[in-house]
């Protein structure tokens, strides 16, 4: 490999993390909301029902991340994804022929461990590994994934249900599970070494990799700067889920048409495309903690112009909810990595994703439940406001390695 092409493959690796989290997350988690309704309509569930395959999911992540998170730093990302890969395209195929609320729980068990073997901690890992500088904007390249599969299977899915019926839609999506197994299989790789190079920005003669240094997992237990980042994480995700969970059939109920409700999902997740991407550039500027302030400020802006039901107000908060929360997502996952290094950022990770997994799964599902009982979703869209004033509290005691 010629040097030029050296010092492009550690791009190459992002951008692949991001086709790597489009798919994952697109699939286990926001491309599923376009479904609900003909699963409402088929089977009769209420919306607390239906919601609480993705506490199953999120749970089970969350449950799971801490001791997959071992095997991600023993095996290495790439042996994760390919099982989590075979995975996904399994629970796809279980999905289109469910005809119980069991059923459906047991397929999201399996979407629940899919999100570990080949989600957010994995990309996370995996962009991290092949990066000494420009480590926020890489990341920031990667997470961009999550909100194309945001904007990209909402769409794809209504327009496979109007075509040939929900059960046939969830068939056809098996081929993007196929595609990035093929993709992980010839051209991923764990780390540089695996193919006898160095990280982008690492001298050639270094004698350790980023996966070799950082912080102990016992001891980074023990700092405040972990609770901090969990106590974001957990408060972020139960609001970010809830709303892209419920807010096609919040505009449903203000009688948006279909298409209008999936476009609303997928502004939502453009608009967190271009904050993962902008504020992760930024941070290699300024620093994480001060973009992190900036993009909580404008999620709770966001939320509170969710929270007043105006339908005047919708598209407003939509976009602003969605450009915070993508700069949230990306400073939350390269604050983690700055403050504690690689050494055991599976476990690390994986520990803060039991509180936002399990965060995000109560949220949509109890944002259900609160839905099913008032016919309103009026009060956990306050509830949303208030837990993110609470993530603007706890960004005040992330300390920063030489930044205070």
């Amino acid at each position: 490999m010629s040097e030029k092409s050296k010092q492009a493959f550690p791009w190459v690796i992002a951008i692949l993390a991001s086709l790597v989290l489009m798919v994952s997350n697109g699939m286990s988690i926001s491309g599923l909301s376009v479904f609900d309704e003909s699963l409402l309509n088929e089977f009769g569930w209420n919306r607390g029902e239906l919601k609480f395959r993705d506490m199953i999911t999120l749970g089970v992540t969350g449950l799971a991340a801490p001791f997959l998170g071992v095997l991600l730093d023993r095996y290495g990302v790439r042996a994760c994804m390919i099982v989590g890969w075979v995975l996904l395209g399994g629970a796809y195929y279980l999905y289109s022929s469910i005809n119980s609320l069991g059923d459906m729980y047991l397929v999201h068990v399996i979407l629940g461990f899919v999100l570990v073997l080949c989600g957010l901690n994995a990309g996370v890992i995996l962009v991290s590994n092949w990066f000494v500088e420009k480590r926020g904007t890489a990341i920031g390249i990667a997470l961009v994934g999550t909100s194309l599969g945001g904007a990209i299977f909402p769409q794809y899915g209504t327009a496979m249900i109007e075509a040939v019926g929900w059960r046939d839609a969830y068939m056809s999506e098996m081929v993007f599970p196929v595609v990035l197994l093929l993709l992980t299989i010839f051209v991923i790789r764990s780390k540089p070494s695996d193919k006898g190079m160095v990280a982008y920005g690492a001298s050639a003669d270094a004698t350790t990799s980023p996966a070799d240094e950082g912080m102990e997992y016992g001891a980074a237990l023990k700092t405040v700067s972990f609770w901090a980042l969990a106590t974001i994480a957990c408060t972020t995700f139960y609001s970010v889920l809830g709303v892209q969970a419920h807010i096609f059939l919040h505009m449903r109920d203000m009688e948006f048409d279909v298409a209008t409700a999936t476009n609303a999902i997928s502004i939502f997740f453009l608009c967190a495309l271009v904050g993962k991407f902008v504020f992760g550039l930024v941070a290699d500027s300024i620093g994480p903690k001060k973009v992190f302030y900036v993009n909580i400020a404008v999620m709770l802006i966001g939320a509170v112009a969710l929270a007043s039901m105006k339908p005047a107000m919708l598209w407003g908060a939509v976009v602003l909810f969605g450009l915070g929360w993508g700069g949230v997502y990306t400073v939350l996952q390269l604050s983690a990595i700055e403050c504690f290094g690689l050494k055991s950022a599976g476990k690390i990770l994986g520990t803060i994703t039991v509180l936002d997994a399990i965060g995000g799964g109560l949220g949509i599902w109890l944002t259900g439940v609160m839905y099913a009982s008032a016919q309103s979703y009026q009060l956990p869209f306050t509830i949303f406001c208030g837990l993110i004033l609470v993530a603007l509290l706890a960004i005040t005691q992330v300390r920063y390695p030489d930044k205070g």
